[in-house]
Parts: C-alpha cells; structure tokens; sequence
C-alpha cells in the first residue's frame, strides 16, 4: 500500500515507518511523511504525484487538525482510507464518524498496527466481473473491475488498469490515480484477459498498451537486468530474463 503518515511530531512519524518496516506479513509499503495537514493536502492533490491508499493520522496537530483534514478528504475523486493514531482516546466517536477504518492510541503496538492494515486490505479488496453492458468510457468487451471501497462500489474499465501485480496473498491492482488489493492469482487473470496482458515477470502483468520503454536496471534482490516504464506512471517494473525478447518484440511492434 502506499501509505502517508500525517503527524506533527517527528518522533511520532519515525515510530510509525518502524513499525510498519516490522509489518513482514503485510505487502510491502511505501510510506510518505507529512508534518501538517496543509502539507499532507498538497501531497494528496492532483498536483501532489501519487496517490495514497491510506492515511495515518494524528489529530492534535498545529493548525488543522486531523478531524477537519478527514473532512477535507471527503472532495477528492478518490480517498484515501484514514486510521488515526492519537495519544487521546476522547475522539473515537469522532473519528468514525468521518468513516475512519480503525483509532490507534498512541503508543502503537505492532500487533494493532496489522490489525488496522488487515482492516483496510479488506476494505479495499474488488470482486473481479463482466459487466452486462459496455458503457463509452469501457471497451467494446465492457469488462470492468467492481472496487468495494469502504462501502462504495467503483466500476474500473479494464482498460484502465495498468498492471496487475502479486504480493504475497494478493493481486495488487494498480491504475495511474491508485492501486487495489484483488483476491486471486496472476494466472487467472491471465486466463480470464487473453491478449490484454503480457507476463513480464512471475509476479508480474502488465497492460499490452501501457508499454513505454525496455531499459537496463538494477534490482537489489536479483541484479543487473530489465524493466520496464509503463505511460503515465513512475515506477518501473522488474522483467525477468526469459520474457525480455517477448517485451523487446511487443513494443516494436506497437
């Protein structure tokens, strides 16, 4: 997940990246820092680069505080979810009626900590179906992905998913705004998407069009190798040696 942590005190923050570092059984997480609610509100706008799946946030911060910043989330065209962590135990009541997922006091154990992470994975688990009817903004196929997302329930064309990705128990599913947890493998995807997605990697899927570019890179777990950059997005992704030609082959014939 790609997870921000809004708290004004420094010392609060580094506990939070420590504990979520010790979260082995969890997917990895990328974790961005915010010491204010102004500042997590321009990392969270359209202008701010990424999108989040999840805030951890403290409420008694200088200026706004943590209640007015969940409020606040309620504009964007994709919240994020919001588990507070807080020294005071007077605000749950509050914060679950912003639909927070969880309320951690401060100190955080890392057993609570999981606990939360597991609530939001489920929270933000699709269900994967074929849509009755295309609508303009779907393919001619008018497969989609039905999001639950914390009682809302998003229609994602299919062709705007960028890659699918295994992470441990989960398939991560990542678009350009944010990413999604998915029960299932790779391979039924694969099966159920014939053409649409080209295997990169064993953990790997990435969307035929989304191709950008073959580069050399260099991956601390397996070494000097490929990846690839898909349109739109930053980040590259690991291919394995023995799908290097069939990549090489699609995007020159793109």
């Amino acid at each position: 997940m790609n997870i921000l942590v809004v708290d004004d005190e420094t010392l609060a923050r580094n506990r939070l990246r420590t504990l979520l570092a010790d979260c082995a059984a969890q997917p990895p997480h990328m974790v961005r820092e915010a010491a204010s609610a102004k500042e997590a509100l321009g990392l969270l706008s359209p202008s701010g680069g990424q999108a989040f799946d999840l805030l951890l946030l403290d409420i008694h911060m200088p200026g706004q505080d943590g209640l007015c910043l969940a409020q606040n989330l309620r504009a964007l065209s994709h919240p994020p979810a919001v588990v507070f962590v807080t020294a005071h135990a007077d605000h749950a009541v509050s914060a679950f009626e912003l639909d927070a997922i969880d309320y951690l006091t401060k100190p955080v154990r890392l057993e609570r900590l999981q606990q939360a992470l597991a609530k939001v994975q489920r929270t933000q688990r699709p269900a994967l179906v074929a849509a009755p009817q295309p609508t303009p903004s779907e393919d001619a196929s008018g497969e989609v992905l039905l999001i639950q997302d914390r009682g809302r329930t998003e229609r994602i064309p299919l062709t705007e998913v960028m890659y699918f990705k295994a992470e441990q128990k989960y398939v991560t599913v990542r678009t350009t705004a944010r990413s999604y947890v998915l029960d299932g493998s790779l391979s039924e995807l694969e099966a159920r998407f014939p053409g649409r997605f080209l295997r990169i990697h064993r953990n790997a899927l990435v969307a035929r069009r989304a191709l950008r570019a073959l580069e050399r890179h260099h991956d601390p777990e397996e070494g000097e190798g490929w990846a690839v950059r898909l349109h739109g997005l930053a980040e590259l992704l690991t291919v394995s040696r023995r799908q290097v030609a069939a990549v090489r082959d699609e995007i020159a014939h793109q």
